[in-house]
């Protein structure tokens, strides 16, 4: 049997692209009545590069992407209310910014707040990229014991997806 989705761990880069995955989630969400957590991983700023001043600068970065995911969320749910008529915000039950590797912040969030789903926008960075760089949707992939939903972003161009 098929485990019940009640929670959907979304996470998110902020680009503006990441609307595009937004909606499936919410959507998906809508489907199964189930709860959304968002989460944006910062990854870690070396003490090499500032100094003894990298944590507060941390805790900077912090606060301020916690300020750039409340405004980018009430932008999507704008956006997705105008499209569908519903009520997106009322899915999200809790906004989270995580500073760390991102693949292994989100596996961790999915555990710790029980999510029964991971919901990610995958980008297309070419072969090179991702031989050299590793992927953080391939990552979540390959370590997950929970299902990953993985929505292909459309290009740069806003105007590929604006009709949705």
């Amino acid at each position: 049997m098929i485990p019940p989705i009640k929670r959907i761990l979304y996470a998110t880069d902020l680009s503006k692209n990441s609307i595009y995955a937004y909606y499936y989630a919410v959507d998906l969400a809508k489907k199964y009545d189930a709860e959304i957590v968002i989460l944006n991983v910062i990854e870690p700023v070396s003490e090499k590069a500032y100094g003894s001043g990298a944590e507060k600068l941390q805790i900077e970065q912090h606060n301020a992407s916690m300020e750039v995911i409340k405004s980018r969320l009430e932008s999507f749910c704008k956006r997705v209310d105008a499209r569908n008529g519903a009520t997106c915000a009322v899915r999200v039950a809790k906004s989270l910014v995580r500073v760390g590797d991102p693949v292994a912040e989100i596996l961790k969030a999915a555990e710790e707040e029980g999510c029964d789903l991971i919901f990610m926008g995958k980008h297309s960075r070419g072969f090179l990229a991702q031989t050299l760089l590793g992927s953080v949707s391939g990552g979540v992939l390959d370590r997950s014991r929970k299902p990953v939903f993985l929505v292909p972003l459309p290009s740069d161009n806003m105007a590929a997806w604006d009709e949705i």
